[in-house]
Parts: C-alpha cells; structure tokens; sequence
C-alpha cells in the first residue's frame, strides 16, 4: 500500500508535461478562464470541460470529458495522478470522479423506461441496457435474485442496428416487461414491431451523461456503476447508500 502511495505521490509532484508560461494579459477574466484558454491553446485544440481551484497544493482541476488533470495556477506544468489525502486515506481524484459521474435521480425521464416492480418495490434502480449486449443479460439473470426493487429499464441499442430494432420491439409489444425479460432471461426476442418509441431521447439522453458501455446502472442517490455485478455487489451497494 505504501509503495503503491509514493508512485501516486511522484505522479502527482512530478509533472509529466511541462508547458511555457502564459505570456497574454490577464485583464478581468478570472484565473479559471486563463488556464482553460492556455490550455486548451497549448494543447492542440483539446476540449476542456471545465477549470476549478482545488482545496489542496494551490492545483486547479482540469476536467476532459471523464478524465481529470492538475495544473499549477501560471500553467507552468500539468499533473496526471490521483490526490490521496493521508489522513484518512481516501483518494480524493476518484471521489471526485464518483461525483462527476452522478446523475440526478430527478433528471431521468423515468416514463421513457421499462419498469419492473418485485417486492415492495422500495428500493431503486435505473439501468441502461442493449439487448444485444452480454453483459446485460448476464447482470438481468443477477438481479432477477434481488427482491423489493423497482427497476428502470431505459432501452439503450448502441451496439448495432439489430439491437435498435430489438428495442424497438420491446417498446412496441403489449407487455414489455414480459417482452423484455424473455429476450434477456430466455432468449427469445419478440416479434418485430413498429410504433413511437422513445429511444433517439434517451440515446441523446445517454451522450448527454456520457454513457459509453452497457450496463450503466444509476442508483436513486444519482450514484453511477458501469457494468455487471452480481446480486451481492448490488446489494451491498443498496446497504450502503441506505446508510447515507
């Protein structure tokens, strides 16, 4: 673990990249506004997101897309690395990460989905899933074992054009939950189908939040987890955010 630290540790105090001083007048934009324009100059055109001053070392955070770098206020060099605070051990550019990612419970377009209701249906969970993808049949077959959990199912083809016309069918059968779960569960995909779906909205939906792979899974605390786990990791997961 220590060795492991000391590596983050020169990551972060070595720059990896050093770049020449800013040399145009600062006028009134804010410190913020200068690094992302020198930046963003200095690096070929690189898209940044955003630029904020950080609690700790006198760093600004530089965020790209979901990638977080460090620079010093003049520009003078950038950092690449996780942050950990030594005190209580907490890696502070993954939380950071974590936080970035979350999406607003309140801003999913919750009618755009295929609820399923087990139990009580108390907990919550939204998942954006391709029917072609085998992650997402794997990670169905889990939580088909997860009781009192109301599940949203935002239909999500971004693998091919096969998957488009899957979901398409899912969203145009009588039952969609039953369509759904046999494709998933059993294998048998649902006859084809044709009607107004909501589908473009939520595949902008998922540019929009950056959704690159399925599944996604958004918790009711707007946490965000790529990718399958099984019925204990997603059980643990509804523990712990029950305790926040």
């Amino acid at each position: 673990m220590l060795k492991r630290i000391l590596v983050l540790l020169l990551l972060l105090l070595g720059p990896v990249l050093a770049l020449a001083q800013a040399t145009q007048p600062a006028g009134k934009l804010t410190t913020e506004t200068i690094i992302k324009r020198t930046l963003e100059g200095r690096l070929g055109g690189a898209k940044i997101d955003t630029v904020a001053k950080t609690p700790y070392l006198g760093l600004y955070e530089v965020r790209m897309g979901s990638e977080i770098l460090y620079t010093d206020e003049k520009t003078n060099y950038i950092f690449s690395g996780n942050i950990i605070d030594t005190k209580t051990m907490q890696n502070l550019t993954e939380k950071r990460l974590r936080d970035l990612s979350s999406i607003k419970w309140e801003n999913l377009p919750l009618d755009f989905a295929v609820k399923t209701v087990r139990g009580n249906g108390k907990r919550l969970l939204a998942v954006f899933a391709d029917p072609n993808c085998p992650y997402c049949k794997r990670f169905e077959k889990d939580l088909a074992k997860v009781d009192d959990i109301s599940v949203y199912t935002f239909l999500y083809p971004i693998l091919s054009q096969d998957s488009h016309d899957k979901a398409t069918a899912v969203w145009c059968s009588a039952n969609k939950v039953k369509a759904w779960d046999e494709m998933m569960l059993n294998g048998t995909a649902p006859a084809a189908a044709r009607c107004d779906t909501p589908i473009e909205k939520i595949l902008e939906l998922g540019r929009k939040y950056q959704i690159n792979g399925t599944p996604t899974l958004v918790f009711a605390n707007g946490e965000r987890v790529p990718g399958a786990i099984s019925a204990e990791q997603l059980e643990k997961l509804f523990a712990k955010n029950e305790k926040k």
